[in-house]
Parts: structure tokens; C-alpha cells; sequence
């Protein structure tokens, strides 16, 4: 048992406080009162504010979920270490996520309490998940440069027999059909050239998110839906990114009219479209640890994505919508990882998120 003066876990300890502040998971010590007695660098991250504004603060002011006090009590009355799975919090800035916690007892001379550890299980912190989706996408892209390459040869010939043949017509009026056909091979040869598109190598240079996002605005505002607006909820301090501009254009365009298109076919009006920006740190992508992120999120009040769709959301040729191709979110998931990022999403009706995070260079 550790006590709540001890210096470890305190971090009064110089080398206590260097371990617990370079873990990605919170911890928090809880007084007998539950009030927040010490938090490390994870636990003000997650909280959105300093040790200094946040000590002495009650527990359940900081993390609302109705479980929480009554573990809290249990935990101090039976002195016995309890887990507990999918709590639900609701932190600044962010959608209510899932988080699994552990709350061991200490006890000693400086008084009781507990030590609360917490790891996010949602979408930003489910890295198992991510592997699978980053592992599938690699799979999916394989199998689609197979597949475009082999559509692609054969409609060039489609199209130059349908030219050939509109010329020996006799009757103008059929030349509608030999028209059909070839408009038909456009499209598909447009269709394969974006299956194809994210293949090209970035071109690096340093990049602004927020000219990114601001150019992204200006073309979608052009042809926006009526009573559907754009608005932004930037960060200043973001610094540039290392990053091929033409590339993010396209990942965040694809998502932002993704948005766009599923607010307005589900006819939610006024419509609504936020792009938000954070710094994020301390966070594992693909298995390599960065310090500091940016975190991008796309926010709709749309109609959230349908529960049987989730899992296959950023698979080619998946899609929830009547006038989709399914390949938008693909496209720019592939363009992201690119970039050493990811992209994941939480879902509700009225409030869909997908948050875009990608490494500032030299942050590892």
C-alpha cells in the first residue's frame, strides 16, 4: 500500500514525478474526501487544464459519469482494487467517450485514498482497432490497384470501338447510344484514377492546417446545400505541419463533403458543419509514439452513421448514403496514413465527429 504522502506518488520525487508524467495513461490520487489530491501531465491533458487549477477539485465535478462516486466509495470502504470498464466521460472540447479505469487503495500516515488510473477505450484510444483498420486499409489498397489496372486496360478499348462505330453509323439519331457507352468508360476511368490517386508520393514541405481548412472551405462553400453552413473553431498556437498540401486538400475535402452530403439527404436543416483544431499529445499510431499531434475534427449534425456501417466505414466501395461511391473516406484515410496519421470517428445522430490526427514533425 502507498499512502497519499508518499513521494512516488505524489510526484514530489523528482524520478516519481519524470515516470508518472511520461505515461500516456491519467493518473489521478483521490483524497478520502474525493478530491483530486494529484494528477500527471496524461491526467491534465485529458482534463484540459494544470495540476494547479485542478487539485482539491472534486472528482465528480472533473469526471461525470453516475458509476463513478459509488466505485470511488467502494473502493475506499473495502480496500480492495476494483476495474471497471466503458465509463463515460464528457471532457472539454471532446464527444463523451468510453474509458476503462482502475482504482487501487493506499492508505498510511498522510491519510486515505485511491489512485485512479485511467485509458481511454473510445476512438482516439482504441489501439487495436486502429492496427486492424490501418492493417485492412493496406489490404484494401493492394487489392484495388489489382482490380483498377484490370478495368482499365479493357475501357480504353470499350471507348475507341464506340468511337469507331459512331463514325460508320447511318442513322444520326443512334449515335445517342455509341454516346451512352462512351460517357459510361469516362466515368469509369475517372472512378479508377481516384481508386489510384492516393499511390502518388507526397511532395513535403511545411504546411498550414488552417490554410489548408480555409481553401477546403472556399470550394465546398460554393456549392453549399441552402440553410447549411461551415463554421471553424480554430486553435492559433497550432504549429506548421511537415505535409503535402494538395494531399490534406483532398483528405479533409472528402470529408467535409461527406458531411455536407449526409446532412443534406437526410434533410436535417438548418445544417451544420464544424471544423475544430486541438494539439493533442502523448498518443501511439501504427505502433510509433508521438509527443504532439494536431487533431482536426470534422463535426456534422447529420444523421450519424448507421451502427451497421462502423466497422467497415473506411473500406472501398462502403457507404450509407443513396448517391455515394464509398470511396471519399477510403481515399482520404489512405492520404492520411501518408502523413504517418489516422483518422477515427465517434457517432451519433446529431453529432458525428471524425477527428483527423497528424504528427508535427519532429514531436516524437
Amino acid at each position: 500500500m502507498h499512502s497519499i504522502s508518499d513521494p512516488d506518488v505524489t510526484g514530489t520525487d523528482h524520478v516519481g514525478r519524470a515516470v508518472l508524467d511520461n505515461l500516456q495513461t491519467a493518473v489521478l490520487v483521490v483524497d478520502d474526501h474525493q478530491r483530486v489530491a494529484y494528477l500527471n501531465q496524461a491526467g491534465e491533458v485529458l482534463l484540459g487544464a494544470s495540476a494547479r487549477q485542478l487539485r482539491g477539485q472534486p472528482l465528480g465535478h472533473l469526471l461525470h459519469d453516475p458509476a463513478l462516486p459509488a466505485l470511488v466509495a467502494e473502493t475506499l470502504e473495502r480496500q480492495q482494487p476494483v476495474l471497471r470498464h466503458d465509463l463515460n466521460f464528457e471532457l472539454p472540447g471532446s464527444p463523451a467517450k468510453r474509458f476503462n479505469c482502475w482504482l487501487t487503495p493506499l492508505d498510511g500516515p498522510g491519510g486515505n485514498g485511491l489512485i485512479l488510473e485511467i485509458a481511454a477505450t473510445g476512438p482516439l484510444g482504441d489501439t487495436q482497432r486502429e492496427s486492424r483498420l490501418l492493417a485492412q486499409q493496406e489490404a484494401n489498397r493492394l487489392m484495388l490497384r489489382g482490380l483498377a489496372h484490370e478495368i482499365k486496360n479493357p475501357l480504353g478499348g470499350l471507348r475507341g470501338a464506340a468511337q469507331l462505330l459512331e463514325r460508320e453509323l447511318a442513322d444520326p439519331e443512334l449515335a445517342e447510344y455509341t454516346q451512352i457507352i462512351i460517357g459510361e468508360a469516362d466515368r469509369l476511368k475517372n472512378l479508377i484514377d481516384r481508386m489510384l490517386s492516393p499511390e502518388l508520393a507526397p511532395e513535403m514541405a511545411l504546411v498550414s492546417v488552417h490554410e489548408v481548412l480555409e481553401r477546403v472551405r472556399a470550394l465546398v462553400a460554393a456549392d453549399l446545400p441552402p440553410e447549411l453552413s461551415i463554421e471553424c473553431d480554430y486553435d492559433p498556437s497550432l504549429p506548421d505541419l511537415w505535409a503535402d498540401r494538395e494531399q490534406l486538400i483532398q483528405a479533409f475535402l472528402n470529408l467535409v463533403r461527406n458531411a455536407v452530403q449526409s446532412i443534406d439527404e437526410a434533410d436535417c436543416r438548418p445544417g451544420r458543419v464544424l471544423l475544430r483544431t486541438r494539439v493533442r499529445r502523448r498518443l501511439t499510431i501504427a505502433n510509433r509514439h508521438h509527443r504532439l499531434l494536431v487533431q482536426v475534427d470534422v463535426v456534422d449534425n447529420g444523421p450519424g452513421v448507421p451502427e451497421g456501417l462502423r466497422e467497415q466505414i473506411f473500406h472501398p466501395l462502403i457507404t450509407g448514403r443513396s448517391t455515394g461511391t464509398g470511396l471519399g473516406l477510403s481515399i482520404a484515410q489512405s492520404l492520411v496514413s501518408r502523413h504517418e496519421g489516422c483518422i477515427n470517428f465517434h457517432s451519433a445522430p446529431g453529432n458525428t465527429v471524425f477527428s483527423v490526427l497528424l504528427p508535427i514533425a519532429g514531436e516524437r
